[in-house]
């Protein structure tokens, strides 16, 4: 049925579907997962690394996560170079904002302006939908610490915590049990990993294919702060959820002997 309807982004199906923006949207859920968690006093995302090769050159360039303001953070799954475009425009706009009002840009407002662009391309002729969801983690002075989710559709929404990319069905079950209002910055990173250990394909999961960014406010100088942990700082992180795993595995057999 679907192919009848399929070949163009403006044509409905009978059920009121657009058949390529849903193609879009399963394109990015065979990409790396990406989590967010909006903390108490910051903003946690993390994110899965696909290209783990030893042969790729070294490079500073993430492949997951990128800046697009002082103020505001990503990451991305699906396609990057769709990802790269619609970055490209996003720091564009933040940039003439500042520019303009010689301040940051209010986040949601600056997310409305890329979702606009996105949902553009699903109504004309001869375009395609972005192949590729966004998670923003950012501030400003209006509303402080927000994240936001926005998909292939141009729809966007406000989250405490969500997931993007493959299973991210299991992580938002993860999510839903054991995301606490408030939490701490590293409240919010111990689960994040241990959503990432839950979606990732690996059975043995590593620093090296995983990233992470948090965004917070220094406390001596009040000013936001974003950083990109090392690998060192991933893995110090990453043996402590296995050991605490490990241990609360070892008490349950223990009560059931």
């Amino acid at each position: 049925m679907g192919s009848r309807y399929d070949s163009r982004t403006t044509v409905f199906s009978p059920e009121g579907r657009l058949f390529q923006v849903e193609y879009a949207m399963q394109a990015i859920d065979n990409a790396g997962a990406c989590v967010g968690l909006l903390a108490g006093d910051g903003v946690v995302i993390a994110a899965e690394k696909k290209a783990t090769s030893k042969l790729l050159a070294p490079s500073k360039t993430s492949e997951k996560l990128y800046m697009i303001d002082d103020h505001v953070a990503c990451a991305v799954a699906g396609l990057t170079s769709d990802a790269n475009v619609l970055i490209s425009y996003l720091r564009r706009v933040a940039q003439n904002y500042k520019l303009q009002y010689q301040e940051p840009q209010p986040l949601e407002q600056l997310i409305m302006r890329v979702c606009d662009l996105k949902q553009g391309y699903t109504q004309f002729g001869g375009q395609r939908p972005f192949g590729v969801s966004f998670l923003y983690a950012g501030w400003d002075r209006h509303y402080g610490f927000q994240l936001y989710q926005s998909n292939p559709s141009g729809n966007y929404g406000g989250w405490k915590a969500t997931a993007i990319g493959a299973n991210n069905q299991a992580a938002t079950s993860l999510l839903k049990k054991e995301y606490k209002d408030d939490c701490s910055i590293e409240e919010a990173l111990e689960l994040a990993v241990k959503v990432l250990n839950k979606t990732m394909d690996s059975v043995t999961p590593s620093a090296d294919k995983m990233e992470f960014s948090v965004l917070r406010m220094d406390k001596d100088t009040g000013k936001l702060v974003q950083h990109v942990m090392h690998d060192d700082e991933v893995q110090e992180l990453l043996d402590k959820i296995i050991a605490e795993e490990k241990e609360a595995e070892a008490n349950a057999e223990a009560k059931a002997a």
